[in-house]
């Protein structure tokens, strides 16, 4: 269909020069009218297909714009040429059909590029912002053109297949656990109404059945003053649900938060089930290296800035250095001697790491290297030995050259990786609690 509204708009674009083929013909004349309202038709809707939402129609539709600018560019390139060198055509008549097709272009380019921008969660910050930078420069436009039309293609297709898995096992609600699911958030982050730090996984969950709730504690804290917040929010949960348990789990060092809470504040009692992600349960040698290099006045200086920003998001009362502190390795270790696991508590952990340094986003990518040195392969923060914790470990590592960053895992980027559906992961997770009788 892409190639039937290329061809047509095409014809479109070009029909000052087709009218004076057929010497302005009455079918001709026709052809231009109504080619010029299915030009405006075509610009509102590009397609009429059937869409699980908004978003994916804008894409959609974006993408199949910029695939016709494209094929109308080129063809209308080659026609221009024919025109000049084949074909007996004055300078007017040429001038006036290019200014025709210029201007529509223009439209089409507009309209697609607009809407894949606002739309497309696989582009990043990268592609928008090579595409404004090199936007106008010959053949490299080009390039990035296709690029783009690649990675929104790809995406449309990839969201495509994921509604029609949704929707072939709706009624089997794979992630309707007996307890609901309580999301635990790292270090420096906040659970939010307007950008969720787990990304697009809890959506998926809810979509096959979960109950899913936030732990909603400070982001700069002690791990006993993060424990102690969440303590509070698990029995507030309790009291407001009846639902007797929750299943945890919790991303970095919020898988300390909770340990913290259930083997010293009284959690065991309602914890179903902790599954830790990318936490650093024997601590980081790198952060502990640093802490204790850096000169008191730079780190205090640091400290708050940090806390001040903190506080500016949400923290009623941050502490940089007292959360820095709890991830070093010896304070780790303190932990693991004074919180051993509850016997009444399904423990497992889920790690991950990058592959190349490149991999990760900024920081991760810098911070990856220096990791590295200290405490071995790592997922941008954390080490691999330093995640296993509880009865199961899964480690994830998809094939080729990509890893799965610190933030990858829980999805904090919204991207795509080749080999690892991340929300695909959670609902196996979800549904292994379920078939566990959590």
């Amino acid at each position: 269909m892409t190639a039937i509204h290329s061809i047509i708009i095409f014809a479109v674009l070009n029909c000052y020069a087709i009218m004076e083929f057929a010497d302005f013909s009455i079918f001709s004349v026709l052809f231009t009218v109504l080619g010029g309202l299915w030009f405006i038709v075509f610009n509102i809707f590009p397609s009429f297909k059937k869409q699980n939402s908004f978003k994916t129609k804008m894409l959609y539709g974006g993408t199949r714009i910029l695939k016709v600018f494209l094929a109308t560019a080129i063809l209308s390139v080659i026609l221009l040429f024919l025109l000049i060198f084949l074909f007996d055509f004055e300078v007017k008549d040429i001038i006036i059909n290019s200014v025709i097709v210029v201007c529509c272009e223009f439209v089409l380019f507009w309209n697609g590029i607009i809407r894949v921008y606002c739309t497309s969660a696989q582009l990043g910050i990268k592609w928008r912002v090579l595409g404004i930078i090199f936007g106008m420069i010959p053949v490299i436009h080009l390039i990035l053109l296709i690029k783009i039309i690649s990675v929104t293609d790809r995406e449309y297709k990839f969201e495509l297949g994921k509604r029609q898995l949704e929707d072939k096992r709706k009624e089997q609600k794979v992630c309707d656990t007996k307890y609901p699911i309580l999301l635990v958030h790292g270090v420096f982050f906040r659970d939010s109404n307007f950008f969720n730090y787990w990304g697009r996984i809890p959506e998926t969950l809810i979509s096959n059945g979960a109950k899913i709730y936030y732990g909603g504690q400070q982001s700069a804290a002690s791990v006993e003053e993060s424990a102690k917040e969440l303590t509070e929010k698990i029995r507030t949960i309790i009291n407001d649900t009846g639902c007797g348990k929750v299943n945890i789990i919790a991303h970095s060092k919020g898988g300390l938060d909770s340990r913290y809470a259930i083997s010293c504040l009284g959690a065991d009692k309602y914890t179903a089930s902790l599954t830790t992600v990318n936490t650093p349960h024997k601590g980081c040698q790198f952060a502990e290296y640093l802490l204790n290099k850096v000169p008191d006045s730079f780190r205090q200086g640091v400290a708050d800035k940090y806390n001040k920003a903190l506080k500016k998001l949400g923290d009623t009362d941050p502490d940089f250095l007292a959360a820095v502190n709890d991830l070093t390795a010896s304070s780790c270790r303190d932990l693991n001697e004074k919180c051993p696991d509850s016997p009444e508590v399904f423990y497992q952990s889920i790690g991950s790491k990058m592959k190349k340094a490149y991999n990760g986003q900024f920081p991760l990518n810098l911070s990856s290297m220096f990791v590295k040195m200290f405490d071995g392969a790592n997922d941008g923060l954390v080490s691999e030995a330093s995640m296993k914790w509880g009865e199961k470990f899964t480690f994830l590592e998809p094939s080729g050259n990509r890893g799965i960053s610190h933030g990858d895992v829980i999805d904090l980027n919204r991207e795509n990786i080749e080999g690892f559906d991340v929300r695909e992961f959670y609902v196996g997770v979800v549904h292994d609690l379920k078939e566990r009788g959590f």
